[in-house]
């Protein structure tokens, strides 16, 4: 997850920079501080520095992206024009702008052409370059500790609410295999229901605190889940449910498809026969992509739903990195959510 620093820390990094600069010119090489800051030197010394900065800044915004995505030729090539940049910068600083204002090249009448101000410039911005790019990597990696630990504490905060809310499953299904024993002589009808019902449950206990599940078990509490809405909605349930496509050996993170699921029972209006629900998950070789649609409230706010999306954006990205995507939008008071996921058949925790 690639971040970038906000600009004063820039500024900071090159202020300290300068900062041990002048310390180290006037104590270790003796220099007097009226030295440092005579004219002309103040200007040309000034130019320098504001030539390094540009030409990291540079470095750092437009190629250092490079390095992030890869594409290391290219980040190779790039550092030619950032030094053709620092020499540029500081032509216009010092033999540009400094002049126009005292009178006073840098470089004398006969060393100003451009062959040699460019040859002798061109490697004084490569402190520039280096350091853009030893920054940004830098950034980048206390970037994904960051994250890498921040999803640490959420996985650990939900594993303990999950523990927290696991009171004796043992005795849960005992108790709830009881009731089965007792209906299935009375009533096989509510008897089959008790026991869709406990395998849900089940599901939910022993499998969510798993990396990885079976795709066909996800599958199977999505079916038995919607079966159960159907019974609690009686006749006024009015939704498409097509699952197509091959579960071979593929597994997949836990709960990803029932949180869309969920969402759309939740939040959506079930009871349009004019406006009829979807859930539509296709399988293909190595893919996956689940679409579902549900009519909503006219005017209803229906993205106060983000922060689980965010969420499931979260476990989806540490999971499956740049290999899924997730859009959700509402159109004409129609609610939509496509779900795209590149299937690697990991293996079964």
């Amino acid at each position: 997850m690639k971040t970038m620093p906000p600009f004063y820390y820039h500024l900071f990094l090159f202020a300290g920079l300068i900062f041990v600069f002048v310390l180290w010119n006037t104590g270790i090489r003796q220099t007097s501080l009226t030295v440092n800051f005579s004219s002309p030197i103040i200007w040309f010394s000034t130019s320098y520095i504001v030539s390094i900065f540009l030409t990291y800044c540079f470095g750092f915004y437009v190629f250092s992206n490079l390095l992030y995505r890869r594409k290391y030729l290219l980040y190779m090539v790039s550092i030619p024009v950032s030094l053709l940049f620092f020499v540029c910068s500081r032509y216009l600083l010092e033999e540009v702008i400094i002049y126009n204002i005292s009178g006073i090249h840098n470089y004398s009448a006969k060393l100003l052409n451009i062959r040699y101000y460019v040859t002798d410039n061109f490697l004084f911005g490569l402190p520039a370059v280096i350091l853009s790019t030893l920054y940004f990597l830098l950034w980048q990696f206390l970037a994904y500790q960051r994250h890498y630990q921040q999803l640490q504490l959420e996985n650990q905060k939900a594993q303990f609410d999950m523990l927290r809310s696991q009171v004796s499953p043992h005795f849960l299904f005992n108790t709830l295999n009881s009731f089965y024993s007792d209906w299935i002589e009375k009533d096989q009808k509510t008897a089959a229901d008790l026991l869709t019902l406990t395998n849900l449950l089940r599901y939910v206990i022993t499998e969510n605190d798993k990396e990885y599940v079976m795709l066909s078990d996800e599958l199977d509490f999505l079916k038995n889940y919607v079966k159960l809405q159907k019974k609690r909605f009686e006749d006024q349930l009015f939704i498409d449910f097509l699952v197509t496509g091959n579960c071979s050996d593929h597994t997949i993170l836990p709960s990803t498809l029932i949180q869309l699921t969920e969402n759309l029972f939740k939040y959506g209006k079930l009871n349009d026969p004019t406006n009829r629900a979807m859930i539509n998950i296709t399988i293909n070789d190595d893919s996956l992509t689940m679409v579902t649609s549900n009519l909503i409230v006219n005017g209803e706010n229906y993205y106060s739903t983000g922060t689980g999306f965010k969420n499931l954006k979260k476990r989806l990205d540490y999971a499956y990195k740049e290999n899924f995507t997730f859009d959700h939008d509402v159109k004409n008071d129609i609610f939509t959510t496509v779900l795209k996921i590149t299937l690697d058949n990991k293996p079964w925790p």
